[in-house]
């Protein structure tokens, strides 16, 4: 963190929580931050103040309740989710399963909807629970229609995990293999992130040339045979491409008109 402002610096204390790591206490935070002891105290404080962290007698932290609140606004106020949740909807009501819209950022990817209509749904990825960036067809969905430089920059942070799944043994086959996927449309996985599951995904954009996001269809084995899953991933596909025309009108430049 050498070089980095105050606010980064203190911002970095929130990425620290995570679902292995809900709680801290001061010196597990010093351990690995390496702030001083004065200053890591002043930065908590801060965001104790501003409801971003909790603590019991300042002997453990929690993210605090301002997170809960921010989460509430991002509902209201998301146009993904917005636009996103009749889409979900109208796709449940055809296929027993979970239909997810994710969000991807950095080397993350999170759940922001869904919407299950599965007897028994097999999908552990929860509105706000981080997936792998490098597994299964969401991932695919999104890294498949990157631009050329960011998807090759991806498949350079992700290689060990990506050669691991038949993709292929080099970064240039990978990003073949992602090329078959953009040219085929729809990705589909099968049991890569949750075994016994198939997963249907398709990018979603705004007016920008990378994807912001994937619709995405999570079905057990069963239903999403061999026979149904063109029509599935033909469903998504044409789901995925009216979402983002959608999208990119609500961000369209509003211009006057002039008599």
């Amino acid at each position: 963190m050498s070089g980095a402002g105050s606010g980064e610096r203190i911002l970095s204390l929130l990425g620290l929580f995570s679902e292995e790591r809900p709680e801290w206490t001061p010196d597990e935070m010093m351990a690995v931050t390496g702030y001083a002891r004065p200053t890591l105290y002043r930065y908590l404080k801060t965001l104790k103040a501003a409801g971003l962290v909790a603590s019991l007698s300042e002997a453990t932290y929690t993210l605090g309740p301002r997170v809960v609140e921010l989460d509430f606004l991002m509902r209201r106020s998301d146009p993904l989710v917005d636009v996103g949740r009749p889409v979900l909807r109208d796709l449940s009501a055809v296929w027993p399963c979970t239909a997810l819209l994710v969000r991807w950022y950095g080397n993350r990817l999170l759940c922001v909807d869904s919407e299950c209509t599965a007897v028994d749904p097999k999908s552990s990825y929860p509105r706000g629970r981080p997936m792998p960036l490098a597994r299964g067809a969401i991932s695919r969905a999104i890294l498949a229609y990157l631009p050329r430089r960011q998807m090759q920059a991806k498949i350079a942070e992700n290689f060990d995990e990506l050669s691991t799944l038949g993709l292929g043994d080099t970064p240039e086959a990978i990003a073949e293999s992602f090329r078959k996927v953009r040219r085929e449309g729809a990705a589909i996985a099968h049991g890569e992130v949750t075994p016994g599951v198939v997963g249907v995904a398709a990018p979603v954009f705004d007016a920008g040339q990378s994807p912001i996001a994937a619709l995405c269809l999570t079905l057990a084995t069963d239903v999403g045979r061999a026979d149904v899953l063109p029509d599935i991933a033909d469903a998504v596909w044409n789901a995925a491409a009216g979402l983002s025309a959608q999208l990119a009108a609500r961000g369209a430049p509003h211009l006057e008109t002039r008599a």
